[in-house]
């Protein structure tokens, strides 16, 4: 048996302790804490054991060796793996640096994880609070919600509106900045209204990913992320997690990925912890070339409706300013009509007609396409990767060009 098998990873976080308080966006720490590129890199890993992986590899098992009573951390697959337990710590150390009471919770995909927060915390009778312009699936959620005797209430990201629906609710759902189209709200003023309603407050943080924003940190009870986005980076993983402080959630959430058997595979988990190393360095560079892509796009006499957070004339700069430390990779914007988009993407040369976004490949996609959105038949979703942001935006620039010269 080997040194990793004579203990408990589960044991030994292995995490990196200190705080990175609120920075400006972009930058990467001002606080006596570790950075975000360190964070990245050591977070979750065991201590060190002589002849063993820094990073163990997956553990595929769907039973452990388990004589007398059940007790111990890993007694069958369904519930617990040595792998989740490396990543899962990891991931609490990027949602809230310094903070050794907050749980993670992995699941099979994004959408497992937003489902475990909404169906583990909400019952027959209570009222939940949904953005109209969050992810499409969200709706498919609204009819499943709407069954068990759950009053589903919708209302805008943009301008806080959903607070004007939220009168005696038991969850408020946030997603900000929203997908696709970038609106932001105030997720401090939306959390103190809510608290003070006696309101629990969930934030769908998969665009930003903890590193452009840390809900917990603004007062979140939950952070909820589709890790197949940002955080993996890599478009090969499915995943998802749920993050929040409070011990009682964390096992209500935990009991409810065990009742469906939402689980991730060891491989997918080992995947995202190695991914997550290179997090800093994928979501600087792809930030960076969004914001530059988007001023570029501002002087484009064919695009109308551009959105992206960091552009200080754009509608929720001043908010997003305030509460994200980056302003996220993706920028939207609207070409003349149908053909026009179609045709802008079929001349892209770096780009994959693609409709996952946060990749360090660049993928872009005319939403409308899918019909669960509410924009307009041009609308593009732009997701910025990790080329050469020159090369990027000729291609983009050439692509422009050729869409128009095609009529």
């Amino acid at each position: 048996m080997s040194p990793q098998e004579q203990r408990h990873p589960g044991d030994d976080p292995g995490t990196v302790s200190g705080s990175t308080p609120g920075t400006a966006p972009g930058a990467a720490s001002d606080g006596p804490g570790p950075g975000d590129g360190t964070l990245a890199v050591r977070a979750g890993l065991p201590d060190p054991v002589k002849h063993e992986p820094t990073l163990p590899g997956p553990v595929f098992a769907a039973h452990f060796h388990l004589p007398g009573d059940p007790t111990g951390p890993y007694t069958y697959g369904r519930d617990e793996n040595p792998t989740w337990t490396h990543l899962e710590r990891a991931l609490g150390t990027l949602e809230a640096p310094g903070e050794p009471g907050v749980e993670t919770v992995v699941f099979a995909s994004g959408m497992a994880a937003v489902s475990a927060v909404l169906l583990s915390q909400l019952s027959a009778g209570d009222a939940v609070v949904l953005p109209t312009d969050g992810y499409q699936a969200l709706p498919l959620l609204h009819e499943q919600l709407r069954a068990y005797g759950i009053e589903v209430r919708t209302a805008p990201t943009g301008g806080d509106a959903q607070l004007a629906v939220l009168e005696g609710a038991r969850l408020l759902w946030i997603e900000t900045p929203s997908n696709p189209g970038l609106d932001v709200c105030d997720i401090r003023r939306m959390v103190a209204e809510a608290h003070a309603a006696g309101v629990l407050v969930a934030v769908d943080n998969t665009l930003a990913t903890p590193l452009g924003q840390r809900p917990l940190e603004l007062g979140a009870d939950f952070s909820v992320a589709s890790d197949t986005k940002g955080m993996t980076g890599h478009g090969d993983v499915l995943l998802g997690h749920v993050a929040c402080r409070d011990p009682q959630r964390a096992a209500e959430v935990r009991r409810w990925r065990k009742i469906v058997g939402a689980i991730p595979g060891p491989m997918e988990a080992w995947l995202a912890h190695r991914s997550l190393a290179t997090l800093q360095l994928r979501i600087d560079r792809q930030c960076a070339t969004a914001l530059e892509l988007a001023r570029v796009l501002a002087g484009h006499p064919d695009v109308t409706g551009l959105r992206h957070p960091g552009l200080p004339d754009d509608p929720s700069h001043a908010v997003a300013a305030r509460q994200m430390r980056r302003f996220g990779s993706v920028v939207s914007f609207e070409l003349a009509d149908r053909a026009r988009a179609e045709r802008f993407l079929e001349e892209l040369r770096l780009v994959d007609d693609a409709t996952s976004f946060g990749g360090v490949r660049s993928s872009a996609e005319r939403r409308g396409r899918w019909g669960g959105d509410a924009v307009a038949e041009g609308f593009i979703r732009f997701s910025v990767g990790a080329e050469d942001p020159a090369d990027l935006i000729a291609d983009v620039l050439r692509a422009l060009d050729a869409a128009r010269k095609a009529g």
